[in-house]
């Protein structure tokens, strides 16, 4: 398993992937809102997509596990 952390402190501004979906090396899993940027959160290495640990518009911090992907 894979935590995939928030590289920014900001807020979920919206989910893109669902869980139990396969990802691609690449793919976006969701996308953060920091000071009006978008910053994407990637799948780095691909698998499938075990656990979404945050919803739309809950703030998170830089660091926090947001997601678990499975290889």
């Amino acid at each position: 398993m894979i935590d995939v952390e928030s590289v920014v402190t900001g807020s979920v501004w919206k989910i893109e992937a669902s869980v139990g979906q396969k990802l691609e090396p690449g793919d976006v899993i969701m996308i953060l809102e920091s000071m009006k940027m978008e910053i994407p959160v990637i799948a780095e290495d691909g698998g499938v997509l075990r656990e979404l640990r945050v919803t739309e518009g809950v703030p998170v911090a830089e660091g926090q596990v947001v997601a678990v992907v499975e290889e």
